[in-house]
């Protein structure tokens, strides 16, 4: 008797079957991919080729002027060096305001206000009739903790934070709708206006450490951490204050780390490295530059290579010992005295004991009085905007196209004027003495001719008074396949169309 089992076996479906790849097959696919890689490479070159013999030259021809009607080619001339002169300028300018963005060592600093704060709930002294000093043996508690931890940058005379929960409060229904979840431990961040700069803005990691081993957590948690994504634009990257929940029946101690937000960044100096540029930290350009402008001061660049300094004392100590180092290899050297800024620690009690939570809990405020800390951030230069929107326009990737094409038609009509003017003084030539003009082309022809058959002497040969150019029919020296070439190539070169 066949079973069920035995049945949905049998009528089972076959899964799919997975085929080996051949050797040979997996060869030529590799070899097709590579010829295919092969064309595309020399596709491109041919178009780079192309796009680097196709003509650039946007001046008039000499000589139009003298035969142009009007000053259209005077008025052309003048706007050509009118376009230069801007060109110039404008590349000048562009050029300060980029050495000014790189060389700008103001920095500025702000104060960031951080408020802690904390509230509780299901605690074993909220139950009513319970003991709050009884021992739980209970390990799946209820009871829990909510920490809230606000920033704000201080503006000069702002001291508190009432100002700021007023505004809170007004937005408080549009704070709910855009509140976004960090997806870090249980994290919430929450947005802020967008008008101003936000808590997040100032830091790229926040860490919350617990003072309690892992096995004594309900939940299993030591750490929580916030890291700044790569894409400004995420969701969890731009919030103004943030909250977290655990459950806990005990007051803990926990320690919020801030990893400060600096661009460019700036390190922690050794200490040779301090002592050489009397201060302690310092981004890597302005190392690198006070390096140079030490060495300079110093005299220690070597004439023979001016890439080459020698060390003193100094330079020696921070070096290893070395005689003298190349000033290109500097950004290596100087790795090993550069170590990244500590984080700023915060300390901050959990309490979820009676005492701290009740009397703020019977008059509806906050409990107790939050945990305050002034935190010195670095600000952004003001300037640095508006370095931005000079050196790149929104619009001016649009309006370098249009200009370009607007080149590309210029100098096809200069082409095109060139070939006219040639047209021009062709006809001009020979109609004013058509005898000394056909002589004179009856020579550059035999001239041409000579070269092409290799004949020519040094010097020319431009005598046309032998039998052999009088003479015409097919056996004269115009009846030929290389004079016929010739003519061929001088009229196609002229634009000129045989009759």
């Amino acid at each position: 008797m066949i079973s069920r089992n035995d049945l949905a076996h049998l009528f089972r479906k076959p899964g799919p079957i997975a085929h080996a790849q051949h050797p040979a097959a997996a060869q030529q696919y590799s070899n097709a991919n590579m010829q295919a890689s092969q064309r595309a490479e020399a596709e491109r070159r041919e178009k780079m080729r192309r796009i680097a013999k196709n003509p650039t030259d946007k001046n008039i021809p000499e000589g139009v002027d003298e035969v142009c009607i009007g000053d259209g080619a005077a008025r052309y001339k003048e706007l050509r060096e009118v376009e230069r002169t801007l060109d110039a300028t404008v590349m000048r300018k562009k050029l300060d305001v980029m050495d000014a963005k790189h060389h700008s060592r103001a920095s500025r600093h702000g104060t960031m206000r951080i408020w802690i704060s904390n509230t509780a709930d299901n605690q074993p002294w909220q139950a009513g009739g319970i003991d709050a000093d009884a021992f739980d043996f209970e390990s799946d508690t209820h009871a829990t903790y909510r920490v809230k931890v606000q920033g704000r940058l201080l503006d000069d005379g702002d001291e508190g934070l009432e100002e700021e929960e007023g505004d809170e409060d007004d937005d408080e229904e549009d704070k709910d709708k855009d509140a976004d979840a960090m997806h870090e431990g249980g994290a919430e961040a929450k947005p802020a206006a967008k008008s101003k700069k936000m808590f997040s803005h100032y830091f790229t990691a926040i860490t919350i450490d617990f003072d309690r081993a892992k096995s004594l957590q309900p939940d299993n948690f030591t750490q929580i951490e916030w890291k700044r994504p790569e894409n400004p634009t995420a969701k969890d990257s731009n919030f103004s204050e943030l909250e977290f929940e655990r459950k806990s029946d005990e007051n803990i101690n926990v320690t919020i780390s801030l990893q400060r937000y600096q661009n460019p960044e700036v390190f922690r100096l050794s200490k040779p490295l301090a002592e050489l540029l009397d201060t302690d930290e310092e981004d890597r350009a302005g190392v690198l530059m006070g390096i140079w402008e030490y060495a300079r001061s110093q005299h220690l660049q070597q004439e023979d290579d001016e890439r080459k300094f020698a060390c003193d004392a100094k330079l020696k100590a921070l070096f290893g010992g070395a005689d003298h180092f190349f000033f290109p290899n500097l950004p290596t050297l100087i790795k090993q005295h550069l170590t990244t800024l500590p984080p700023v620690q915060l300390q901050y009690t959990i309490r979820v004991d009676k005492d701290y939570i009740s009397p703020a809990a019977d008059s509806g405020k906050t409990p107790s009085e939050p945990t305050v800390y002034d935190v010195q951030v670095a600000l952004e230069d003001p300037m640095q905007p508006l370095f931005q929107d000079i050196l790149r326009r929104p619009d001016s990737i649009q309006t370098l196209q249009e200009i370009q094409k607007i080149d590309e038609q210029l100098v096809l009509l200069m082409g095109a004027i060139g070939q006219s003017k040639a047209k021009h003084a062709f006809f001009t030539s020979m109609s004013k003495d058509p005898v000394a003009f056909f002589k004179r082309w009856l020579s550059s022809q035999k001239r041409d001719l000579e070269v092409l058959l290799g004949e020519a002497t040094r010097g020319g040969g431009e005598d046309i008074s032998g039998e052999e150019w009088r003479r015409g029919g097919v056996d004269g020296v115009w009846g030929s396949e290389v004079a016929k070439e010739s003519v061929a190539l001088w009229l196609a070169r002229s634009n000129i169309k045989p009759h």
